[in-house]
């Protein structure tokens, strides 16, 4: 095993087609770019929307974890409420932060404007939201819900794993910012940005595929021993 370099690891992964629909998500910026004219602010403000769409996905995890067994039940009860507050704060002022460095900016700070002005930043942005949504909503029925990954899942650990991924888009646009300023060439800063959310997406299927491979052994030696 080699890591995430792996070619076998690469190829295995990249045999699901759940897979093949998350990269191909991920390099529809690309169509923004290059067919729409797209330039940071509406790429930075579709990952912003994308967090938006994970939380409710994330959301959807945790109802799914705490109706599926009686002890995670109560906890749910109490961790969705707070997530649902701190997780919008927490994208509040990532949105904030973000659209102070965009030339059209919402027109206050209210959540609703910051959507609003995400939503308009770019041509067929809804388009692109859309795909996002239907993507994300696939992996959660077929993984989350269809092999059972909810039975096992905790609640307090779903509510942390989308901090994440913001923590990582806020790297990515520093990283992309600072070498626009360097190269001085907007188009690059920009496919720098979009490349690392490109590979930021492939880690994940890896992860995922590492997951899945885990649970297949765990189930051969589970029949073996019967």
């Amino acid at each position: 095993m080699r890591g995430f370099v792996d070619p076998d690891l690469l190829l295995r992964t990249y045999r699901d087609p759940l897979a093949w629909a998350g990269l191909i998500v991920d390099a529809l910026p690309l169509l923004g770019i290059f067919m729409f004219g797209w330039g940071a602010t509406p790429l930075v403000a579709l990952y912003w929307l994308e967090n938006l769409v994970v939380g409710g996905v994330t959301l959807a995890r945790m109802a799914a974890a705490s109706l599926s067994k009686i002890t995670a039940f109560f906890g749910g009860l109490f961790l969705m409420p707070f997530f649902i507050v701190h997780y919008g704060i927490f994208c509040w002022g990532h949105g904030t932060f973000l659209a102070s460095f965009a030339p059209n900016g919402p027109k206050s700070d209210g959540l609703t404007d910051l959507v609003s002005w995400a939503l308009s930043s770019g041509p067929h942005m809804t388009v692109f939201v859309t795909a996002i949504v239907v993507v994300t909503a696939l992996f959660f029925v077929v993984d989350f819900i269809g092999k059972g990954e909810f039975r096992d899942a905790q609640p307090i650990t779903l509510m942390f794993m989308p901090y994440g991924r913001i923590v990582a888009l806020h790297v990515a646009i520093i990283l992309g910012a600072a070498f626009t300023i360097w190269a001085d060439e907007p188009l690059i800063g920009v496919l720098g940005i979009l490349m690392l959310r490109f590979l930021f997406g492939i880690l994940l299927a890896v992860m995922r595929r590492l997951r899945i491979d885990k649970e297949i052994l765990g189930d051969k030696v589970l029949a073996s021993s019967m």
